[in-house]
């Protein structure tokens, strides 16, 4: 059979469009399990097509299904499309399209927040045929370390606030005793912020015990954390008057006494039950600040102590170092003393040393005429 340039054209026709009719069907996979991602991290949602053909000429889009219009990024005719998409995800995610050609349709997603938690779904649409693939995002966020406020005396008791941000999932809010027994509490008050993360407080009064030890606990069961704070309240904060630390708090008496008598003449002047129900809540409140007054003013006095302890073990130091450079300063002054007298000692022997001039020339003895005149021959000379 003869084979020409005609039917070599043909034959490749053939096998192109055979080739273009199947990869118009494909699948769209990914996987099973879902992804875990970390508050602030980055992370990436896997999609890939089957077989691996080039998805460059397809339309990609990323919908987040718990929202109603939940278009998350948007691939068409080689381009990124920016309209219509959820504001929160803008400037966060990102394709590989470098990765197209080979069916590699993943989504990147930058700084994950607490919205971000849900099941996505990845299309790929190659007229006549799409498909889809669903994963699941779970986001989790540790939160802050809870802080305890005194809110002052309350019917039955102290009464407590705990307050702890920045968690997810939905945290749970415990007040425990000093045995770990949960204590009865107020219904707790929770927020989400903006990002889809939790804050959480709650209210409790508790009755003075043993130890006066509360702890505050906040704990997300699904990603196992928690954290918790332990508060100390001292025996005074739970009289109404605190009899025992008046000598600390003499000074807030005349400040208490003048804002009295101003708050009874404003009353008398008004005879207004509006006013006199406003002047209950300002005393409420000042009780509260003269707690917390006291609270600090405690544990000015504690740290008073301690620096107390501090100088005197200072002065102790420096009194044991002036003892030992006195004593030191007492053996040099006698070291002084004593050569000072050596010295008074030789200066007497020496002038008691006189020498006489005339006795000197006395006693040397005088020499020989014969040898005074004798005077040296010049030269040498032969016996005769």
């Amino acid at each position: 059979m003869e084979t020409g340039p005609d039917s070599l054209f043909v034959t490749l026709l053939l096998l192109l469009h055979s080739s273009h009719s199947e990869s118009e069907k494909f699948e769209v996979i990914g996987p099973t399990d879902p992804i875990v991602a970390v508050a602030g991290d980055d992370i990436i949602l896997p999609c890939y097509l089957k077989p691996n053909i080039s998805a460059e000429d397809m339309t990609v889009d990323w919908l987040n299904l718990d929202f109603k219009d939940g278009r998350v990024f948007r691939y068409q005719n080689h381009r990124i499309i920016r309209e219509d998409h959820i504001p929160s995800y803008i400037g966060r995610t990102a394709l590989f399209e470098e990765e197209l050609w080979r069916g590699n349709t993943s989504l990147k997603l930058t700084r994950v927040q607490g919205t971000d938690e849900g099941f996505y779904t990845c299309v790929i649409q190659s007229k006549p045929w799409n498909c889809n693939f669903t994963i699941q995002v779970l986001v989790e966020a540790v939160g802050s370390k809870p802080v305890v406020s005194i809110e002052g005396h309350r019917k039955g008791g102290m009464g407590l606030l705990c307050e702890s941000e920045g968690w997810h999932p939905q945290p749970e809010l415990l007040w425990l005793d000093s045995k770990g027994v949960n204590l009865s509490a107020g219904p707790p008050e929770i927020h989400r912020d903006l990002k889809g993360f939790y804050k959480v407080k709650q209210h409790v009064i508790v009755q003075e015990t043993n130890t006066n030890r509360f702890t505050c606990r906040v704990q997300q069961s699904r990603i196992n954390e928690k954290m918790e704070t332990e508060v100390h309240l001292p025996s005074e904060l739970f009289y109404r008057t605190p009899w025992r630390i008046t000598s600390i708090v003499k000074c807030c008496l005349g400040a208490i006494a003048v804002i009295g008598l101003a708050l009874a003449i404003y009353c008398i002047c008004i005879k207004k039950g509006v006013i006199i129900d406003q002047l209950k809540l300002q005393q409420v409140d000042f009780k509260n600040k003269l707690v917390n007054l006291i609270v600090k003013l405690m544990n000015l006095k504690k740290e008073l102590v301690n620096l107390k302890k501090d100088l005197d073990k200072v002065e102790k130091d420096l009194t044991s170092q002036l003892e030992d450079l006195t004593k030191k300063l007492d053996d040099l002054t006698e070291q002084l003393k004593d050569l000072t007298r050596k010295l008074v000692y030789l200066k007497k022997q020496l002038e008691g040393i006189t020498v006489d001039q005339d006795d000197l020339t006395e006693q040397l003895i005088p020499l020989p005429e014969e040898l005074v005149d004798v005077t040296p021959d010049q030269g040498c000379s032969s016996p005769i």
